[in-house]
């Protein structure tokens, strides 16, 4: 390992806030690695995109880049920056270049995700409503987060941060897994996102790929040291 340990920056994705990977955190605490875990806008493929490589941009050294999630489609475009070193896809969207969020999913047959959206809205900068998802509270459990305690689960459905309607249909623009050393880790029983997707990712982004069997989408909290794990075989490949 070099003198400089990577920083590690966690992107959480959608129905999420930056405490979903606490355990992971701890993980990667208690072997010494720097970790950042910034607040994800959830506004705009784009935006959310510049948001994260800017946080990226004013870290001194290299950065190993994580994304659960939606927030693997976010590490996909702002893992291009300099001194990103490494991605980590965690039951993740790995998107080709000119891809969506919507192109990807609809090669593949839904999950129950798909059907338990809800439409909420807010006022956008011209005053108009803009659409948001979350999912249902009452099948959040089951689409998201099936192996995590039910007290847990529950208290994570009330919190949930919505993800704008327009982010499934914009299109990314880079692909750093071209260009990055990848790692991925596939939820074997995830309701949110179909293994296949992840497994696709895996396969065209020729990343080093594990698979949790049985493992929800919800992940880094039911798993923490195994996605820990993997975070730090990219940390010390770095090295």
């Amino acid at each position: 390992m070099t003198e400089t340990i990577p920083t590690v920056v966690l992107v959480h994705g959608a129905f999420a806030d930056a405490a979903s990977w606490s355990g992971v955190v701890k993980e990667l605490q208690s072997a010494g690695v720097p970790v950042l875990v910034p607040a994800n806008p959830l506004r705009s493929l784009s935006g959310d995109s510049a948001y994260i490589a800017s946080v990226v941009a004013q870290i001194d050294g290299p950065v190993v880049l994580v994304g659960h999630s939606y927030g693997g489609a976010i590490i996909t475009v702002a893992g291009v920056a300099d001194n990103v070193v490494g991605l980590v896809y965690v039951a993740a969207y790995v998107l080709e270049e000119g891809e969506s969020l919507g192109e990807l999913q609809g090669g593949f047959p839904a999950t129950p995700l798909a059907s338990n959206l809800k439409e909420w809205s807010y006022p956008g900068p011209d005053g108009e409503p803009v659409a948001e998802f979350t999912i249902n509270t009452e099948a959040f459990p089951e689409v998201f987060a099936a192996d995590v305690p039910e007290e847990v689960s529950k208290v994570l459905a009330v919190a949930q941060r919505p993800l704008t309607a327009a982010a499934f249909g914009e299109k990314a623009t880079a692909a750093a897994w071209k260009t990055k050393p990848t790692w991925l880790l596939v939820s074997g029983a995830d309701n949110a996102i179909n293994p296949e997707v992840e497994r696709l990712g895996g396969r065209r982004s020729g990343a080093t790929v594990i698979e949790v069997e049985g493992a929800s989408h919800a992940v880094a909290l039911s798993h923490p040291a195994t996605v820990a794990d993997l975070i730090l075989k990219a940390v010390r490949a770095a090295g």
